[in-house]
């Protein structure tokens, strides 16, 4: 990291800043998507355009100056004119902010605004007015923001270590949102360049807790001797949220990607079932849809209300929308499906592609070139599999590993062919939801539209989602859009788990239940002083 400015586009932003933020309002994780005060002691509407947050009086940023409705109307301003591009799309139907008492503020809606967008405002940090009129907002910088959450930046050195302090006097700590949570004197994220170093420090106590992202690692390694002795504890977590669109997200930006013919061959490379049993020790279920491990998810052929919703595109979506949804195709698990193997080559030969030698080109002789963008080797393994069926098929496919500054860079330009990343998506989806899928989003620099996804029919149904008046009419919007979505093969997907493997040092205390939809580890877990004791961890 080099910025503890994690606002705005510009700069590699420090894990961890959101503990040292607070919002009007804060989500119960054992909701959907209710939320409830924290800066705010009450909210109401004045009409169906305007919803007004009344203050809590004792409200103060972290060097003790009140939290006015001053500093909320100009931390909504700054955000929507100059914050990252995913803030400033989610306030766009924010028409203003006005502060019309010290303790009352304002929020007027353009009337254009979706269902969710009232509790997305109330979630948005609140910044200290004052602290900003010498500084310049859009550059990056290591001078920690002042912001009114539980922590402050502690000790750091960039790109090794951040710490945040839990403050002491914090003016929050009472309140029913936030009674029996943030129990963590001081919380420390360590950096490392590559994982196989990460793991050896944390075998070796220079961390206490880590999130396993590797079943290999998961599977193999965990052998070491305080395992044994029950020093470490392994903890599988439930996770009852959507899993998200992890995946390959191809770039229809770029020529050889724009046909679904061609993406659709691509994904036929993949063998998904071999890598499960060889690399995966069969720990992973095959994502299909984009709202995987959720009720948004569709099923079966289109209900009457969905038809009703995907009639009106016939002729201008594909027909298999309007049967079974698609689902990623079951190999034979040789690592080399034959039969894939020639569905896709028949795909690649429909769209244009033919072979000369060993290369496929096109109709001008140019090669099939493509580029799997990587920030460290460890998706190696799974890629490079994967890279020899394309291979096979005439494509000259190779894997990029660059350092996590070009990465990430990168990614905000939509300089890749094939990225691997994933997204979650809320239990109730909102206005965020414009930054995966809605056209505006494909050329906005930054956003989570990695595939380039331009669609008039998926913008519509966007807006049909975001305007569903209830949950009923939401859940038949998102079954017709992830048909949709499906249907355009825009990445090939990869898998997920229902659970979070956690890896622990045998100090921590946590509560018996977990949020439905949280880890909730830094907010509700703490410090188990004897055990700690026992271990021989100053903590």
């Amino acid at each position: 990291f080099n910025s503890f400015n994690d606002l705005i586009l510009k700069g590699d932003a420090a894990v961890g800043l959101g503990l040292t933020h607070a919002s009007l309002m804060v989500r119960a994780h054992d909701e959907a998507d209710a939320v409830y005060g924290l800066i705010a002691e009450a909210a109401e509407w004045r009409d169906a355009d305007t919803l007004v947050f009344h203050l809590r009086p004792q409200a103060r940023f972290s060097d003790g100056s009140p939290l006015t409705a001053e500093d909320v109307a100009f931390s909504l301003k700054i955000l929507a004119e100059k914050g990252h591009p995913q803030i400033a799309v989610t306030l766009k139907e924010v028409a203003e902010a006005v502060a019309e008492a010290p303790d009352r503020v304002v929020v007027r809606f353009t009337g254009k605004q979706g269902r969710g967008l009232p509790a997305l405002v109330a979630q948005q940090p609140i910044l200290s007015k004052a602290s900003w009129s010498t500084r310049d907002f859009e550059q990056s910088s290591l001078e920690p923001i002042l912001g009114a959450g539980p922590y402050r930046v502690g000790a750091h050195d960039a790109g090794r270590f951040v710490e945040y302090e839990r403050l002491a006097d914090w003016w929050a700590a009472d309140l029913p949102v936030t009674r029996g949570r943030w129990n963590f004197e001081r919380i420390r994220f360590e950096m490392y360049r590559e994982r196989t170093t990460s793991f050896e420090a944390f075998k070796a106590g220079q961390y206490h807790l880590r999130e396993e992202f590797t079943s290999l690692t998961w599977a193999t390694q965990y052998d070491f001797p305080a395992i044994g002795d029950g020093r470490v504890k392994r903890i599988e977590l439930e996770d009852r949220s959507p899993s998200g669109a992890q995946g390959w997200f191809l770039n229809s930006r770029r020529p050889m990607l724009k046909d679904p013919r061609v993406r659709e061959a691509i994904g036929l490379a993949f063998d998904f079932e071999w890598s499960n049993k060889n690399l995966f020790f069969d720990s992973y279920r095959r994502t299909s849809s984009f709202f995987v491990n959720s009720d948004l998810e569709a099923a079966g052929p289109p209900s009457k209300e969905e038809l009703t919703l995907l009639e009106p595109w016939r002729g201008r979506i594909p027909d298999e929308v309007f049967g079974a949804p698609w689902t990623a195709p079951i190999s034979d698990g040789s690592g080399r499906d034959r039969s894939l193997l020639k569905r896709a080559n028949d795909l690649l030969a429909a769209a244009g592609w033919k072979r000369d030698g060993g290369r496929l080109v096109d109709a001008q002789g140019r090669p099939f070139e493509l580029e799997f963008l990587e920030s460290d080797g460890s998706m190696a393994r799974i890629s490079g599999p994967f890279v020899k069926n394309l291979q096979a098929l005439g494509i000259t496919a190779s894997e990029r590993v660059v350092d996590p500054s070009q990465f990430e860079k990168r990614l905000r330009d939509f300089d890749f062919d094939v990225v691997s990343r994933r997204y979650s998506i809320a239990p109730t989806p909102d206005e965020t939801i414009r930054q995966f899928w809605h056209s505006t989003a494909a050329t906005r620099e930054g956003s989570f539209n990695l595939a380039g996804i331009v669609d008039p029919c998926v913008d519509a149904l966007i807006e049909a989602m975001l305007a569903a008046e209830n949950r009923t009419a939401l859940l038949h919007v998102a079954h017709a859009l992830d048909r949709v979505l499906r249907a355009g093969r825009w990445w090939v997907p990869h898998w997920y788990k229902p659970s979070h493997w956690i890896a622990a040092w045998d100090v921590f205390g946590r509560p018996d239940r977990k949020p439905r939809y949280d880890r909730a580890i830094e907010s509700t877990w703490w410090i188990d002083r004897d055990k700690a004791t026992a271990l021989g961890k100053g903590l």
